[in-house]
Formats: C-alpha cells, structure tokens, sequence
C-alpha cells in the first residue's frame, strides 16, 4: 500500500512526517504556545498523531484522515522495531471524542465570532468555507458599473437586488474630472438605483433625472456637488450610520476593512462577488487566521495612529498578513479615538490583510449610536466580545509610547523608516487627505504643526467629505476658522471631497502628480504610479509628518517643528 503521507527509512523507524503536520508541531497550538503534557512513548509517526491530538486547537478535525493513514501504515513499522503495540483504534477514538469536546469549548477571535453568527453556526475556525449573510454592500463610481453589469448578466436584465436597504452606493473616486467616461460612470450609478428603488444613495447632484458633468472652467478649489454628496465611502459610511459592531460589510474597494474599527467583519471584494451578493445577499468566505496585536501605552507628542500602522506594517512586512485577519486590542487600543481606530484598520489591506478589527467599547457605542439616530438609519446592533481563551496564529505586543513619527518610503508600505533620519529626502509636493488622511482630526493636526508657519512646496489639502469641509471652515482658532489659516499658510484646500489624487485618476485630478516627483502624502498606499506618474516617489506619513515636512521641504519629524513633549 502507497502512503501518500509519509515515507519510512529502511535502517529504522525515521519517518518524513507531513509537511503539515510539522507545521502543526513547529507552531504548537496557534497562539504559538507550547503543548503540554509528557507525550506517550510511540514511535515516529504515532507519537505526531498522539501529540496533534494533545493541542488544545481546531487541528484534530484536520488531520482525521491523516491519523488512520498514520495508524494503518506504522503497525508493521512498530512490530518490526519491538517498539510498543499497535495504537488501538478505540484508543484513537475516544481522543477524537475528547479533541473535538475541546474544540467546542475553545474561544474565537472577534473575526471567528462575526463569521460564525452570519454563517449562523456555533462556532467556525480558521481555514473552514463559510456562506455568511451581508448586512450592508456597498459600492461606488469606479466598480459599480462592472458589479451592476455582473448582476444583470447572472441574474437578469429586470432581476431585482436581494435587499433595497441593504446596499449603499457613494461615488468618489473618479468625480472631480472633466473625463466623459468617469462622469458617465455616476449616471450608470443614478439609472441602476431608479431602477431598483435604492434608498442609500449619495449622488453628486440633486437632480435624479440629470447628469453629471463637471465644469473644468471653474476653479477646482470651488465645490461642484450637490446636497446629498458624500465624499470618500469609507469615511461617508460611519459618517451617513452604515457600519455597526457585529455586522458584516462588503464593499468594492479594499480599504472597506476600514470599518473594522467598529467591531464589524468588513472586508473588500471584486466585482463578480458584488454582483452576486447584490443578488443573493450571500457570499462563501474561508475563515482568516487571526494575527494578534495588543497594543500598550500611550501615544506620545507629535505621533499618530498613521505612524502606529506603518510601524506595525515595517515589523511584519507589506504582505505578512496576507488573507488573515488583524486583531487590534488591549490598553493601548481601547485609548484611541475613533478616527485613531479607522486609521489603523483602514491600512490592515496594506499588509495583506482580509480585515482589521477592534474590540466593541463605550467610543464605538457612543459614535454609532450617535450616527445612526443622525441619519435614521438602523440603529439595533449585537457586538462580539472578546474570549480568554482565543488563539492566534501570531502574537506582537506593541508600546504605543515608544513609537516615533514613522514614514514608509517607495516603493511599498513595508519600507519603514524613522522621520528623524530622513533629513536627505527632499520633496516636491506634500498631500492631505483620503480616507486614511482627509478626517477632521488629521487636518486638525495638520494645521496645529503649520500653525504660524508656511509650507515651502506645493501642498494639497483635500478633505474625506463634505462634513468635514463644514468643520473646517466652522473651528475657530484664534478668531480664524482652521480652513483660513491652511490657505494662508499655502495650502492649497479645496471644497470638493472626494479621493482625488490618492489613487491617481484622470490628468486634471486635483493633486495628481503628472511628472516624476517626489511626495509625502497621508494617504495609504504607495506603489508605483499609485498617485499618477509611474515614477514618481510617494512617502507615506501621518498627517503631522507631513506638515513639518511641507514646511522644511525636505521629510522632517514634527517634532522638531513643535517642539519635543508639548
């Protein structure tokens, strides 16, 4: 009989164990903890299957198949070798037994927790295929068009969406152009949800029968939207009351994991996966590892949760949590703000990562209680809790105090570097906003480093929304609204929020960097051609970073601008 799982020596019992099966023992249990316990005295293959059976992990329903193989292939090996008897088959049972009581008594990480109630099953672990229900789809002007097209396609010309209050449309991306194309992409978006009856729709104008057509002979710094717009979807979604804990989010960009923030499984998909969503209200996900980071301290003066995720990013590399979920809590965590949180979620894709999540407090109760009841949107919500007993296939323990302002340099957001030994890199541009960059807190920061200085290279200020816009130009700081102060200090702010040039976009995109330049931006991501040009340099940074830096011209730590520990 052919072993497809391991091969015997002829001079003795050395067996090659299954590469997957030393793994398993390399790891221990998946929070990397040693087994316990003195393991039987069984020759090579016996004593894997016994040992395997001995973790305290989801690892037995795995490897069943392979412990008969293990037990029928290493009888005559044992009898040959006078080592021990056969392992009885009812002695492999009742640990099978015994295993899988400890299996349904172990804990789930937050991500496990969420999969597993849309799933609606009792428990799910790591690597098992799931059919979850969506709580929320959302989509936008760039992907909608392809997700809507896929729809029609496998449903049908005049099939109806599973949920008319289920899916929420913002464009963003491609507005501020005088491009045909991009515009036409927003009509696509207006006639779909007519179509359909779709309640949660954040059109660029207020006209449902008219067109989007933006007018490059006004100023670019000057608003072109209507009412309902909402700028950047990721921030809108908070904003307009879409994400709450215990829920699931799909949406058709990969910083939707943004979301996670508020203790929900969000996470970007394509477009044949939208469109099958949008008419099933179901996808088949496989369960992500869970990758642990508790974070500790306090962050220190002049440093910003932007500097927190590329810090993490530069530890475990831009793909070192590829399709795994990205645990964020302790102390350290539930001493963020909000906007902190959404920071460092927004960038768990930046490594690889299907989600990022952090825990449920009284900060997530009090900003989603609040936004729902704003915008009457549904206000009920179940959160995940965290277990004791959760195990993690990667454990980091990160001392927020420690962390300095922190820049990821091209061309991947893995290229760590200290702002302070960054004196060399001189730049060309400096840019504010997106997402991960453009909230009320980042310009608020930004402006506290300018504040009584001016910038010595172009800078582009470009809030996430229209929200924020209002804010700006409403704070008062010292008889001067915080907009006023950015534009004398140089800053070029304009009114129209949206992504801009953080994914590039047309050539009249504000801030696109149409020649090979150097810039330092808060946004977050930046590889090659990311913001335009494919030889351009782009320098992540928080957004503190980057007006010290847009001060100097050259990458400075803001901290030297403010002064150390004020």
């Amino acid at each position: 009989m052919v072993n497809p799982f391991f091969t015997c020596r002829a001079s003795g019992p050395a067996c090659r164990v299954p590469d997957v099966t030393r793994e398993t023992l390399a790891r221990g249990n998946r929070a990397g903890r040693p087994t316990r316990g003195k393991p039987k005295k069984l020759c090579g293959p016996l004593r894997t299957a016994r040992e395997t059976l001995s973790f305290k992990t989801s690892s037995f329903v795995r490897f069943v198949v392979q412990f008969v193989w293990l037990w029928r292939s290493s009888t005559d090996l044992c009898r040959e070798t006078d080592l021990i008897r056969p392992f009885p088959v009812k002695m492999l049972l009742q640990e099978g037994a015994e295993a899988s009581k400890l299996l349904a008594s172990m804990g789930m990480t937050l991500t496990e927790k969420l999969l597993a109630r849309a799933g609606k099953k009792a428990r799910v672990t790591a690597g098992e295929a799931v059919w979850v229900d969506t709580d929320v789809l959302m989509t936008h002007d760039v992907c909608g068009p392809g997700t809507i097209g896929v729809f029609k396609r496998e449903f049908g010309k005049t099939a109806k969406v599973w949920d008319k209050e289920k899916i929420v449309i913002i464009p963003d991306h491609y507005i501020f152009t005088s491009d045909s194309k991009s515009n036409r992409n927003v009509d696509i978006l207006r006639e779909f949800v007519k179509e359909q009856g779709l309640k949660y729709f954040y059109d660029v104008i207020d006209d449902p029968d008219g067109h989007w057509i933006y007018d490059s002979t006004k100023s670019p710094l000057q608003r072109q939207y209507g009412s309902q717009f909402a700028g950047v979807c990721h921030t809108a979604l908070p904003q307009k009351g879409h994400t709450r804990p215990g829920e699931v989010l799909f949406g058709t960009d990969s910083h939707t994991c943004m979301a996670g923030a508020f203790n929900q499984f969000a996470t970007g998909i394509g477009n044949t996966d939208a469109g099958f969503v949008m008419g099933t209200g179901k996808l088949l996900i496989k369960v992500p590892e869970t990758m642990h980071f508790r974070l500790e301290g306090a962050l220190q003066h002049g440093v910003m949760a932007k500097d927190v995720i590329l810090h993490i990013i530069g530890e475990i590399g831009f793909d070192g949590a590829t399709y795994r979920a990205m645990q964020f809590d302790g102390p350290g965590a539930l001493g963020l703000t909000m906007d902190d949180r959404m920071t460092i979620a927004n960038m768990a894709i930046e490594a690889g990562g299907k989600n990022g999540i952090f825990p449920f407090d009284e900060k997530t109760k009090e900003m989603v209680d609040y936004r729902t009841k704003l915008n009457g949107t549904k206000s009920s919500y179940t959160p995940v809790e965290i277990d004791n007993d959760q195990s993690f296939c990667y454990d980091l323990v990160v001392d927020l105090s420690k962390i300095e302002p922190t820049v990821a340099c091209h061309p991947d957001p893995g290229q760590r570097k200290k702002a302070r030994d960054m004196h060399d890199v001189t730049l060309d541009r400096a840019y504010v906003g997106s997402c991960t960059g453009g909230k009320t807190s980042d310009f608020l920061e930004f402006a506290r480093v300018l504040k009584g200085h001016k910038v010595k290279i172009d800078t582009f200020g470009v809030p996430a929304t229209p929200e924020i816009v209002g804010d700006l130009q409403t704070i008062m700081w010292d008889g001067r609204s915080v907009w006023d102060m950015l534009v004398d200090a140089g800053v070029k702010m304009t009114e129209n929020a949206g992504c801009s040039a953080c994914l590039g976009g047309p050539t009249d995109t504000f801030g696109r960097m149409n020649s090979p330049m150097k810039c330092i931006s808060a946004t977050n991501r930046n590889f090659p051609g990311r913001m335009g040009h494919k030889d351009s340099q782009i320098f992540l940074a928080s957004p503190a970073t980057v007006a010290a830096s847009a001060i100097n011209g050259y990458i400075t730590d803001p901290r030297e601008i403010t002064g150390y520990g004020k």
